[in-house]
């Protein structure tokens, strides 16, 4: 006779308290409930198990018992997902934010996998050092590398992924791999971009670069002048200098009316700089404006408060090779069709260091100049409004998206997100988790991979 799921969760329950500390195993109640909160409150997804791993051994004897037991099995960081794949309902959820060390050692920061992106930038800053960080510090640095990691030094140094030189990873069968050089290159490859789709990423090696100091500004524009704001920000970005990264987004304003609210950052020579930002005001007519000079740390730090946890979030993303008349009319269409004030839509500069490696240096897959945009809706009742967004960008974009915040239902974006490194990446699926025991990330469809 089958063991039922009651069955398979009481054998689980049983082993790992004879495997790890039983203090870590959190099984039942409010503090199952806690355990399980993410950061969008729309999910409310609820796990049978979860393990506070507070060593390497810990996550093995998890993963080995999940396995043992029949259990699905998830790994949740700082859990700033907006589908909650931290949390598989019914599933044992391995919660690795106790291990959330960072050391710096010449140059490289050592990531302990549940570290956020604010740990790793304040151990840098401590060196004069910047991280190849987003924009957002709540974020799982682990996580947010994997698939990518757009942010607004992207320009100078890179993804975040293309900074990563070595990782300790945990897999499906318990064995514990170096992805690097001197190890699983392969692996090491898949990680550069292909998500937590191969094992648990327990540490990880990050290259830091001296950059003490950015000049940081904002400018908002009246809505009124996004046809002519949008059009002066595509031909600026299409020569910006690598030291130069823009983000645009549209946005509530401070009144609540929406704004097109523009972020350079800028990475070189001061004199160079304030030239720059002068070109960023000449985009419209500025209803306010301010350039600083900051560390990349307090960079990070600038959106701290404005994605707060527990409210309900939804997330689509499409990437377009510029912003043309026509894609400017959608986007401007679409929020206009926006059914909530805390609407936003958020567009990513991807060029300079991003566009340096060649498309099959890392899974990766698009690395051409480009815009990602990221259609956001805060709060609830959520509406469809970003998925009927990105629907209607589709047929200006590039194939595929970003994989970090794909939906469940995003299947032909995914299919095609890798473009030419489908076949490498999956066939590193094959030979590490042939059942398809990680799911962090939508991969292309395959056929021998569990569903």
């Amino acid at each position: 006779m089958a063991a039922t799921g009651g069955d398979r969760i009481s054998a689980a329950q049983a082993m790992l308290t004879t495997r790890v500390d039983p203090a870590r195993v959190v099984t039942a109640g409010a503090e199952l409930a806690a355990a399980a909160a993410v950061w969008s409150g729309a999910v409310q997804h609820q796990p049978a198990l979860v393990v506070r791993c507070g060593s390497t051994g810990d996550v093995q004897h998890a993963v080995r018992t999940a396995r043992e037991c029949g259990l699905p099995l998830s790994v949740r960081a700082r859990g700033h997902d907006w589908t909650g794949r931290a949390i598989r309902p019914g599933g044992l959820v391995l919660d690795l934010r106790d291990l959330h060390a960072v050391t710096v050692h010449d140059g490289v920061a050592t990531v302990a996998g549940g570290a956020s992106a604010e740990d790793v930038a304040v151990a840098a800053d401590r060196y004069g050092l910047a991280v190849a960080a987003g924009t957002v510090g709540a974020v799982g640095m682990v996580g947010f590398t994997l698939a990518g990691g757009y942010g607004p030094l992207c320009g100078r140094l890179g993804l975040a992924a293309d900074n990563l030189l070595a990782a300790q990873v945990v897999l499906a069968d318990g064995q514990v791999v170096h992805a690097g050089p001197d190890g699983d290159s392969d692996l090491l490859w898949a990680l550069r971009g292909g998500g937590g789709n191969f094992g648990v990423v327990t540490s990880m090696e990050l290259a830091l670069h001296p950059l003490p100091e950015l000049l940081v500004g904002s400018f908002r524009f009246a809505l009124e002048e996004a046809e002519q704001v949008l059009a002066r920000h595509a031909e600026l970005i299409r020569t910006a200098p690598e030291d130069l990264t823009v983000i645009l987004a549209i946005v509530p304003g401070p009144e609540g009316e929406p704004v097109i609210a523009v972020s350079p950052t800028w990475c070189g020579p001061d004199p160079d700089g304030h030239a720059a930002m002068a070109e960023v005001a000449a985009l419209g007519t500025p209803l306010g404006s301010k350039v600083a000079a900051m560390s990349p740390l307090a960079r990070l730090r600038q959106l701290d408060g404005a994605f707060p946890d527990g409210e309900h979030y939804e997330i689509r993303t499409r990437s377009l090779a510029t912003l043309t008349p026509a894609s400017t009319a959608t986007l401007l269409e679409a929020y206009s069709a926006r059914r909530r004030t805390t609407s936003f839509l958020n567009l990513q500069h991807f060029h300079g260091m991003a566009t340096r490696p060649g498309l099959g240096d890392t899974a990766f897959g698009r690395r051409e100049g480009h815009l990602m945009v990221e259609m956001i809706e805060r709060g609830g009742p959520l509406s469809s409004w970003p998925k009927e967004t990105s629907a209607a960008l589709a047929e200006h974009a590039l194939p595929g998206g970003y994989p970090n915040f794909f939906g469940a239902d995003d299947c032909e974006q995914a299919d095609a997100a890798y473009g030419s490194n489908t076949g490498r990446l999956l066939e590193i699926k094959r030979r590490l988790d042939p059942d398809g025991v990680f799911q962090a990330t939508p991969l292309p469809a395959a056929d021998d991979l569990s569903s």
